[in-house]
Formats: C-alpha cells, structure tokens, sequence
C-alpha cells in the first residue's frame, strides 16, 4: 500500500509538471514577443506564433485523447511530453520568425497529447471519491501557470534572453518524463484496433478550415473575401463528410454516439460557452487598462493576475464541491456569478477606476474556474471507462474551439463599434478605417498624433467599445444556463 501511494504520489507530480508546462507555454511567450519581432522583424507574421501552435494542439487533442483509448495513456503523454521539449529546444535555437512558427506548430502537437491525457489519468488511477479534489489541484495549476506566465516571460526577456522562455521548458519536462516512466504503471489492458486513418485526416482537414478561416479572416482577407468564404463553406462540407464517415465506421476517431449522453453532450456545449467568456476577459481587459488607463502592454497584461487568481481559488472549491452536491447546482451558481461580473464589466467607461475592474475581473475569474473542475468530472457521468482518453479529450478540444471562435465575433463586434465611435470623431472615412483597430489606440506614437480633446474623446470610445463587447457577451453564460440545466441531478455517485 505504501509503495501504490508513493507511486501515485510521483505519477501525479509528473502530471502536474507536465500540465504545468505546457499551460505556462501559453502566457509566457506574450511578454517576450515584442523582444523577439525586434531581433527577427516580420512584425505582420506575430499573430501566427500564437495561431500556429493553437491550430495544431486543437487538431492533435481529439486524436490523441482516441489512440489513449486504444493504445494506453502513458506512450501517447510521453510521446506528447517528447514532441512538445523538442518543439521547445527548437524554438529557443530559432533564427527567424518562419522557423519560430513551425517550431511552436511542433509544441502545438505535444501540447494536445499533454493537455487532455493528464486528466483521463487522473481518472484512471483515483477512485470517485477523490477526482474532484484533484481536478480542482489540476485546475489551480493551471490557473498558476497563467499568473506566473507574463512575470516569467519579462524576467527572462529583461535580465537574461527571450530564448529562455522556451529553454524554462526542458527542466520541467525531463522530470516529468522521468516520474511517468518509472511510477505510472497503467492498469488494465488495451485492445489493439484499427486506427481510423480516413476519420483522422478529414477531421484535421476539417479543423483547419475553420481555424485558417478564424485566423486569416479580418486581417489577412476580409470576411467577405472569396479565400475566407471558400474556408467556410470547405469547412462545412468537410465536416458533413466527416461526421456521415464517423457514423458508418466500426472503431471513429470521434465516437459520435457519446453525445447521445445529455450530460456528456452539456458538458462540451459549455465548455465552449466558458472558452468564449474567459478569451473576452483574458483579450478586452488588458486592452482597456492599456488604452483607457495608459498602463504599459507588461502592466495591462498583470491586470489579468486578479482574475487568474480567482480561477484558481474557484477551482480549489469546485473540486471540493463536487463530491458533495450536483453538478447543476455549483454550474448554476458559477453562471450566476458570470451573468453579474459581465453585467458589471458592461458598465465600464473611461471614468472607471482601475480598482473596480480589478475587483468585476476576479468574479469572472471565481465564475470560471469551477468550469475545469465540473465539466471534466461531468464529462465521463454515464461513459464506458474504454472512452475515457476520448471523452476528456473532447473538453479541451471544445474549450479551445470556443476561445477561437469567441475571440473573432467579439472581435468583429468590439471592431465595429468602435469604428462607429471613431468616426463620430474623425470625420475623415480613411482616418476612422485606419484608427478603427484597437491595437492602433495602443500605440504612443499614434496617441501623440492628436490634440488631447480628439485623443480623449477617442478613448472614451474605446472604453465604450469593449464595454458594448461585455453587454454582448452576457449571453453566453444565460446559453450556458440551459446545458447546464441539462445536468439533471447528475453527481458524482456516492459512496464509491
């Protein structure tokens, strides 16, 4: 007994490191860009840094999550840990900004074995009675992770090199590796199947259409362009073809017949709804404090600490929650909680003191993050335990997707208007075109370009932008209350 404990012990510190690094990923590089387009230049390709490896782990996490099904869980979490540190090594040796992005596309890969796998092992290896405390300590991590980013990412660029920020990797990974391959030992056998080649490339042809559409849309071609258009429309031929495969194949890369489940299918509904409401946060508010508040782009990020605070304290209480009462009633409070922070941030204005958005951020943040606790738990209520990989692989994937899409529609609504407001303000059409994007009004240059009353005025429609952005957005967390309701009287089963 004893030994089983030690073991666990380890195999459950691999996980977290593991989590630990590739979540850290995701906010530490942000800080350390400006740094990097000023060594290598491609200033139009920065976007694609972040894309590149967002496409790929959203590809790759479905995938993976199957062959885990099939194959077991610790090749493919060690597979992904040895993809992701050698994307990592890459990128630090990087010598230019097309190399940058394969690389992190390379991370990417690893990063959507990482991500879903720690959580179908927690799973396998604790009973019941103890998942929802350790997904809430899997969520604190997280939440850690996206604090400690930023700070990381600006020491590292500031006091010894950007490359550092992508070595900080190698540590945590070689000792994650280490405690998976001498302490977790799966349990149980695997069937050898067939792997669903034609499932895996239509799905991957399928996702990349959206996501090249999501991501080229508005900025490399407008939304009406044929390129965007032609995306779209290739999107939702692909995945008619994709799901009438799925339906008539013997062993799917996605088994369609898990969202027959109500639960499960409620589950990933909102996991999308709250990747969409956490992206309008972790976006929006550092744009406000930088523009409305003048903050620099390192301290309007650390705005983002409050609210990233409060997930993980809303993680740490969903996981003890989750044992004891349903899963409707916390997620029916959580959205509560989200429906008055968004109200709150859709009053906002170019008077609002920095300290009250602080305070609305962490309610958005104490809205969250029992989401990573309950959807993961609520996803398998009902599922075969040989569906695992898949089912919680499905929760990220969803999360993902909604924080992509989410981030474009708020991104045409904000855009749009404060175009509006600008040209209230600049009666010249080519100027309010031009000073029309947010990221512009960023810009010191750009801000000494006008007298202090047009550059006020200009504020204050920024400000007014992004609050009509959050009155918008109160409609994902009243969606998320009818999934949610779905849950039934869903809980964790008690007494084992």
């Amino acid at each position: 007994m004893d030994r089983a404990r030690t073991n666990t012990t380890w195999t459950v510190a691999g996980l977290l490191l593991g989590l630990f690094m590739a979540a850290l990923d995701q906010t530490i590089v942000s800080t350390a860009m400006p740094t990097i387009v000023g060594e290598f230049g491609g200033y139009e390709q920065l976007v694609w840094v972040f894309s590149a490896y967002m496409i790929a782990s959203v590809v790759t996490t479905p995938i993976f999550g199957k062959l885990s099904d099939m194959y077991g869980r610790k090749r493919f979490f060690l597979l992904g840990l040895g993809i992701f540190l050698l994307g990592s090594v890459l990128c630090g040796i990087a010598n230019g900004m097309t190399e940058l992005i394969l690389f992190r596309a390379l991370q990417g890969i690893g990063g959507g074995a990482i991500m879903p796998l720690c959580f179908a092992v927690i799973f396998d290896i604790f009973p019941i009675e103890k998942r929802g405390r350790m997904n809430g300590l899997f969520g604190a991590v997280f939440g850690l992770s996206s604090v400690f980013g930023p700070l990381a990412g600006a020491f590292f660029t500031d006091y010894w090199h950007w490359r550092w920020v992508f070595y900080i990797n190698i540590p945590f990974g070689i000792l994650a590796i280490l405690f998976i391959v001498l302490f977790y030992k799966e349990a149980g056998e695997t069937k050898k199947q067939v792997i669903d080649w034609g499932g895996v490339l239509l799905l991957a042809a399928t996702i990349l259409s959206l996501m090249f559409a999501l991501e080229l849309g508005g900025k490399t071609y407008a939304w009406n362009s044929v390129q965007i258009i032609g995306l779209f429309v290739a999107f939702v031929v692909l995945l008619v073809i994709f799901l009438l495969v799925e339906s008539r194949v013997s062993n799917p890369i996605i088994s369609l017949h898990l969202f027959k489940n109500k639960v499960f299918t409620a589950s990933q509904v909102c996991s999308f709804l709250y990747g969409a409401i956490l992206i309008s946060g972790a976006t929006y508010i550092p744009i406000f404090v930088q523009g409305v508040y003048g903050g620099s782009a390192s301290s309007a990020g650390q705005t983002l600490t409050p609210m990233m605070l409060g997930v993980v304290a809303s993680s740490v209480l969903g996981g003890r929650f989750a044992t004891k009462f349903m899963f409707r009633s916390i997620m029916l409070v959580s959205a509560a909680i989200l429906i008055i922070a968004l109200f709150l941030l859709g009053t906002i204005d170019a008077e609002t003191h920095r300290w009250v958005v602080t305070l609305y951020m962490i309610f958005v943040g104490l809205g969250i993050g029992v989401s990573f606790v309950i959807f993961n738990i609520a996803t398998l209520h009902g599922i075969s335990p040989e569906y695992k990989g898949a089912a919680t692989s499905m929760v990220v994937f969803f999360r993902t997707i909604g924080s992509a899409l989410g981030i474009t529609i708020f991104g045409v609504i904000q855009t749009s208007r404060l175009k509006t407001n600008i040209t209230a303000v600049l009666p010249d059409p080519s100027m309010a075109e031009k000073f029309g994007d947010p990221q512009a009004l960023l810009n010191p240059a750009v801000r000494q370009m006008f007298p202090q009353d047009v550059l006020q005025n200009m504020i204050v429609g920024l400000a007014d932008s992004i609050a009509f952005l959050f009155q918008w957005s109160i409609a994902l967390p009243l969606l998320a209350v009818v999934f949610i309701l779905m849950l039934g009287r869903a809980r964790v089963p008690q007494g084992g």
